[in-house]
């Protein structure tokens, strides 16, 4: 037996929920602390985070009261925009969440024919709760899942928009006071996130166990529904949110900056509103819920298998709980790593403000590391068995905190190899910025070169995580690589956020009409968010590879398939159409984002033509306009892709059976990768090559600028293009191959008993 007892289990993972939460709540306050109301700003005391200290415009001559209340008017019009769309989105996703829970218990109860009589155990001796509630628990599990990542994404939305003033009035102290604003409300989204996720599947676990007892094959067999429920609310959540944004973003820049010659975020654009709702709706809400599904599905992978190895068999409840304890170090672990950014260092320069969001991934990976050695040694016995295709294979503690330990160290280097192709203080950016001088053709040609080449060691970092976590621990060792992945989300998730919000601020000031200098300080925060968003793409997409692969096992070990052969036509068939699905999907994301930047482009056309005094900055444009149009197009657009990765798994499992699906997986998950790597790249190197240009740090820089120049307007072009591949697109695609694999997981026994209909009367 483990050191750590049942009651340390029991005390030990609510209590990190907790205090994550606490420490969230915690950040908010002290962000709560800058005030966007007049005469309010130096309203806080001193101290180190320097709420006393004095402002740029008051050695400028500037009006602060009026600063301070544009300020507070565009963070309102912005916050609006964002609540609505989300509420819009959500009447739309509600709807579908009834009818798919639905669809789970009719699919999953008909499996007895409804019956409520007890089943004997697939894979443990004695009997098992009937199927019918089982499918009832699933359901509930769905909902919860699906409630859970939908609140999660409206909470990170609402910090998002209530930091962005923030830090642009922070900005007007030092760029160190803007860093800390928008890194804790950064940390308020990736601690809440986290924590909420981990309690409310711990309390799940809890409240399942006291109608299945002993029975936790069935028990962990329905608490699957939660990973489907958090995946399928994500889905909606990056499709809708990344058209969103880039059709705002694609119409804003290609009339703004390319036709008129006008500033990034100029009051006088149309669609700049929009353009910034929609970093929120698409970057905040999409990649919160986009990560909490990978936790939620990475979590139930691990916990179906060892319900049926040695851990479920013998009911030791703190081994079966080891990915909760995992995720209970890691928030742990986040939080200190968290004061090395906010409390311990204080940055002083611009330029300090990447190499600290970096030392953010290195110090949670090393600490991670210490904390996973010491809880495997205290919650998993010496010697155990997990399930593996059939058979149980013996595994010592060690061999787990290796397969946790590698998950964290290949996130790590995914995470760096994707800042050097996507960071412009690297030859690959400068190489793509270098190549707008003989226009836009040849930077399209070097930045899709680009994006091939940065898949490459990220696969291979995939592939070794595999190999060992395999070798070791069957697919047990690959969901809990995954979870070791995952392990720092609270801190990767800090450091994504942080990103949109410095974006958000840079825009404020702007149209605040406040200081070149002060801008300079939001567009330091906000180039460093780029490239750590890209990091953030990195993670979530590597995490997503592991994850799917972890439910394709448990998929295959549920539905009862001995071996997928890939020589067998069923197999083959599904492999070919699976690795077709996600440039199906691609092509439909990039449309709607093409379809909807049109109509933007049109009305920002018409009113920069119609409204008199627009360009010379005395009449107003119609912001709502705009709003309205990437509001439409989204929901409308979202709803194809989305129907195509939920329902393919139904169609085909039905049809088809299990093996055909097996080989859709398969296909699909390593498709999938590589399209999610390259569009991810791709789109962030095309966009940092723009600001490499813009910024001019450089004689190279310099060479290629200034703003408005033939190369700047090539480097605006590629970044146009790149947009919905980064954005949309990429994102997405770790999405479809998850939510394939855990959906397939969840109807695994309706399609072993019934599906195949097709080759049955072939």
């Amino acid at each position: 037996m483990a050191i750590l007892g049942e009651l340390g289990t029991q005390v030990l993972i609510p209590v990190a929920g907790l205090i994550g939460i606490a420490f969230a709540v915690a950040q908010w306050v002290l962000v709560s602390k800058v005030k966007v109301t007049p005469g309010a700003a130096n309203a806080a005391g001193g101290g180190k985070n320097g709420y006393g200290d004095y402002l740029i415009e008051e050695e400028e001559g500037l009006n602060d009261h009026n600063v301070v209340v544009k300020c507070a008017e565009i963070q309102t019009a912005i916050s609006e925009g964002a609540t609505s769309f989300l509420f819009t989105m959500y009447q739309y996703v509600g709807l579908f969440m009834v009818i798919f829970a639905g669809l789970i218990f009719v699919f999953l109860g008909s499996i007895e024919g409804f019956s409520t009589k007890s089943q004997p155990c697939t894979y443990s001796k004695g009997t098992c709760k009937p199927a019918l509630y089982t499918a009832l628990f699933s359901t509930v599990a769905f909902l919860l899942g699906a409630i859970t990542s939908l609140v999660s994404g409206f909470l990170g939305m609402k910090i998002a928009t209530y930091a962005n003033a923030r830090t642009t009035l922070e900005a007007r102290k030092g760029v160190g006071k803007a860093f800390i604003t928008a890194f804790r409300s950064g940390a308020v989204m990736g601690f809440l996130l986290s924590s909420s996720g981990l309690v409310v599947l711990y309390i799940t676990i809890n409240v399942f166990k006291l109608y299945y007892g002993d029975d936790w094959e069935g028990l962990f067999e329905s608490i699957t529904g939660y990973g489907l429920g958090g995946s399928s609310m994500a889905l909606f959540g990056r499709v809708g949110g990344g058209i969103y944004t880039k059709a705002a973003d694609v119409g804003a820049d290609l009339v703004g900056k390319v036709e008129r010659n006008i500033p990034e975020d100029d009051p006088r654009n149309p669609a700049v509103i929009a353009d910034n709702v929609g970093d929120n709706v698409g970057d905040i809400a999409g990649m919160g819920s986009d990560l909490f599904g990978s936790y939620a599905e990475s979590s139930c992978a691990a916990l179906v298998v060892a319900s049926i190895s040695s851990f479920g068999i013998s009911h030791d409840f703190t081994a079966m709980c080891y990915p909760l304890l995992v995720s209970s170090v890691g928030i742990i672990v986040c939080l200190i790593t968290t004061l090395f950014a906010t409390d311990f260092f204080e940055i002083k320069a611009a330029n300090e403000i990447e190499p600290a969001l970096k030392k953010q991934l290195i110090i949670s990976t090393a600490l991670m590391t210490v904390g996973v050695a010491i809880i495997s040694w205290l919650a998993l016995p010496a010697k155990f068995t997990i399930f593996n295709f059939g058979a149980q294979k013996e595994v010592a503690n060690w061999g787990l905190f290796f397969c946790v330990g590698i998950g964290l160290w290949a996130g790590l280097i995914i995470g760096f190899v994707t800042e050097y192709y996507t960071s412009n203080a690297y030859s690959p950016v400068q190489d793509v910025a270098d190549s707008c001088r003989t226009g836009a053709a040849t930077n399209v040609i070097f930045g899709l070169a680009l994006g091939y080449k940065s898949v490459i060691i990220p696969i291979f970092a995939i592939a070794v995580s595999i190999y060992v976590s395999f070798s070791i621990a069957a697919m047990y060792g690959i969901a809990m690589a995954a979870l070791g992945m995952l392990s720092t989300m609270a801190t990767g998730l800090a450091i994504d956020a942080y990103g949109p919000i410095s974006d958000n601020a840079g825009g404020i000031a702007e149209m605040a009409g406040m200081s070149h200098r002060i801008r300079e300080r939001t567009d330091a925060l906000d180039a460093a968010g780029n490239t750590t968003a890209a990091i953030g793409k990195g993670f979530a997409i590597g995490s997503a590879a592991l994850v799917s692969l972890a439910l394709f096992g448990a998929f295959v070990s549920r539905a009862g398939v001995q071996v997928v052969d890939v020589l067998s036509p069923k197999v083959f068939i599904g492999l070919i159409v699976g690795a077709m699905l996600p440039y199906w999907f691609s092509a439909m994301t990039m449309k709607s984002v093409g379809s909807a930047a049109l109509k933007m482009v049109e009305e920002v056309r018409r009113q920069f033509n119609t409204i008199p005094g627009l360009m010379e900055g005395t009449a107003k444009p119609d912001y709502a306009t705009c709003v309205k149009i990437s509001t439409d197009a989204s929901i409308k657009e979202m709803i194809p892709p989305g129907a195509l990765v939920m329902l393919t798994p139904l169609i085909v499992g039905t049809l088809f059976g299990v093996e055909t699906l097996s080989g859709v997986l398969a296909g699909a998950l390593v498709s999938g990768v590589q399209i999610a790597i390259s569009a991810s790249n791709t789109g962030g190197a095309w966009d940092n090559a723009k600001k490499y240009i813009e910024a001019g740090n450089s004689d190279h820089a310099r060479s290629l600028g200034p703003k408005g120049s033939d190369c700047h307007k090539a480097a605006v072009i590629g970044d146009t293009i790149g947009d919905p591949l980064k954005d949309t697109s990429g994102p997405s695609l770790n999405i479809l191959i998850k939510l394939m694999a855990v959906e397939s997981l969840v109807f695994a026994p309706f399609f072993a008993t019934y599906g195949g209909l097709l080759f049955k009367y072939i």
